[in-house]
């Protein structure tokens, strides 16, 4: 699949979880909701192409291997009503960066609509990247590279820094039976789980929408494109395609 045919699902895929998201952020005074941890790092705006967003999921895997630290990306549109500082505060909590008996995570959050950027660091790592580094990062790094439309630049030369910075830190390391709070590698049924979830209500969505027909293929095709692109896995996308569009 071409970087540009990636790009397509992944914006697809991210307003359909928006969509759906609306409906439950309804019950929590419509703020936005957190995204299931399903990568180190998540797009919902479409901006990284397929090729960017491989590239940084591999430079966070090799660090997290090599030094037990972890890193995540979560890209947004916008975090309103909320502030950027109380939207990643939520999402830390939900999604639990870093092993569990160090604290040593880093979240970076970007609204790109609002224009807003976090580095949220877990209490491990404070020595290594104060809030006054983070900040400098934010205002020296990602900040130019973002408005020269550099996003994938700028945010592999803010990891390449705190990695850095990480490095520098008395941290024990990572070993063979000790799992990150959040494991990327341990979310596969909670992965389907939510595929599952995904495809019965958003099927139900689509149709309300636009019909029975129309919208079950639309279901059907938006699952089975989002499964192929995830897992590549042609028999994955067609049992998900098929999910959606009868339920």
């Amino acid at each position: 699949m071409s970087d540009l045919a990636r790009a397509g699902w992944r914006a697809i895929l991210g307003l359909l979880m928006l969509a759906l998201a609306s409906f439950a952020g309804a019950a929590e005074g419509d703020l936005v909701a957190v995204p299931p941890l399903a990568a180190r790092v998540t797009d919902l705006t479409g901006t990284l192409n397929g090729a960017q967003q491989a590239q940084l999921e591999q430079q966070l895997a090799a660090f997290e291997q090599a030094r037990g630290s972890q890193i995540a990306i979560l890209i947004v549109p916008t975090t309103q009503p909320e502030a950027i500082e109380q939207y990643s505060i939520r999402v830390a909590e939900a999604w639990k960066i870093g092993r569990r008996k160090h604290d040593d995570g880093v979240l970076v959050v970007v609204a790109k609509n609002d224009r807003k950027m976090r580095i949220d660091v877990g209490y491990g790592l404070e020595g290594a990247i104060p809030d006054a580094l983070a900040k400098r990062i934010i205002g020296e790094t990602l900040a130019p590279k973002f408005k020269a439309g550099d996003f994938a630049g700028g945010l592999s030369a803010a990891v390449t820094q705190m990695q850095k910075l990480i490095e520098g830190e008395a941290l024990p390391a990572p070993r063979a039976a000790e799992r990150p709070q959040g494991g990327f590698e341990g979310n596969l049924e909670e992965l389907l789980v939510l595929g599952l979830t995904l495809s019965v209500v958003g099927g139900s969505i689509l149709r309300a929408i636009f019909g029975r027909l129309f919208g079950s293929m639309l279901a059907g095709g938006l699952v089975g494109g989002a499964g192929w692109f995830i897992t590549g896995s042609m028999v994955v996308a067609g049992i998900g395609g098929l999910i959606a569009f009868i339920f």
